[in-house]
């Protein structure tokens, strides 16, 4: 489990923060050269001059790899030119966070991770229990949103953070976006936030987001019942190079954890097994949320 300020530590190189989405796949496409080459780890180390054990961390993206002992693995492996420049290219930019939002110092660090996740996901699932998920959300919507006593920003502090809300959202309208699957439950189409008018507005956003080919929103319905007492709202970025990559992100008051071990993994992919069973299909979906559209709007003339 990584923590509410990102992954977990390893107590094995100091100032280690744990593995970015790159490091983690670094390590996956080593290990797979490794045993195509029919060399075994302590075989592996001794021809580079490492341990058995920090070939092991570097495999398991427990620790930093310098991209100079990359290529070395490469050549003894036997990969292509082509794959070893790859992956010392991967290595040398392992640690790169240096997206759009690093210059933004407010944010705390597991903003960050999320967003480097989000960045480089090209499959996201979410489930959607309590508000319109950000990546959907309307700037009205997004301002209407209820602060909890106590934990409210300062006015300018808050305008930056739905900016960057808002400009999140072009990752679902770049030239290759990530495929989006979306489960609302039905209360978020019901409850009103901010007026009829926001929700009108908010309620055609999801209909015509919900056209886009990469983006499916599912919703659950009052009459299917309580769908699982176990599956909170939460969001799995996917697309880093295997299930096994895949990250689950729970967001909490304070912050937010990020899980990635295999058990909770399997039992997430289970849960939207489950849920896409018991959604309505997109089609239907988007008729509740029209229905739902024509009678904030009914409520907005009045």
């Amino acid at each position: 489990m990584l923590t509410p300020t990102g992954p977990a530590a390893s107590a094995d190189v100091p100032g280690w923060e744990g593995p970015t989405t790159r490091l983690r796949l670094l390590g996956i496409r080593l290990a797979a050269l490794r045993k195509q080459s029919g060399l075994s780890g302590e075989e592996a180390g001794a021809g580079v001059g490492i341990s058995k054990a920090t070939l092991s961390r570097y495999e398991r993206a427990k620790t930093k790899v310098r991209w100079p002992l990359v290529d070395q693995l490469c050549r003894l492996y036997g990969a292509s030119d082509e794959e070893r420049l790859e992956l010392v290219d991967l290595a040398k930019n392992s640690q790169d966070t240096g997206g759009w939002w690093m210059d933004r110092g407010d944010l705390p660090e597991h903003m960050r991770l999320l967003l480097a996740l989000e960045d480089e996901a090209t499959h996201i699932r979410q489930l959607a229990g309590g508000v319109i998920p950000g990546l959907l959300q309307t700037m009205d919507y997004a301002k209407s949103i209820k602060t909890t006593p106590g934990w409210s920003l300062p006015e300018d502090d808050l305008g930056d953070r739905l900016s960057l809300r808002m400009r999140r959202q072009q990752i679902l309208d770049r030239d290759a976006p990530p495929r989006y699957e979306v489960f609302l439950d039905e209360a978020v189409l019901r409850r009103v936030v901010g007026s009829p008018e926001v929700m009108a507005a908010q309620m055609s956003q999801l209909l015509k987001r919900g056209s886009q080919d990469t983006i499916a929103i599912q919703v659950l319905p009052f009459e299917g019942g309580v769908y699982s007492a176990g599956l909170g709202s939460h969001v799995i970025y996917g697309g880093f190079g295997g299930p096994a990559l895949d990250v689950v992100f729970l967001e909490h008051q304070t912050g937010g954890v990020f899980l990635e071990h295999t058990e909770a993994l399997e039992e997430y992919a289970g849960g939207h097994a489950y849920l896409r069973q018991e959604a309505l299909d997109p089609s239907a979906s988007a008729a509740l949320i029209a229905e739902a559209r024509d009678r904030f709007l009914h409520l907005a003339s009045k």
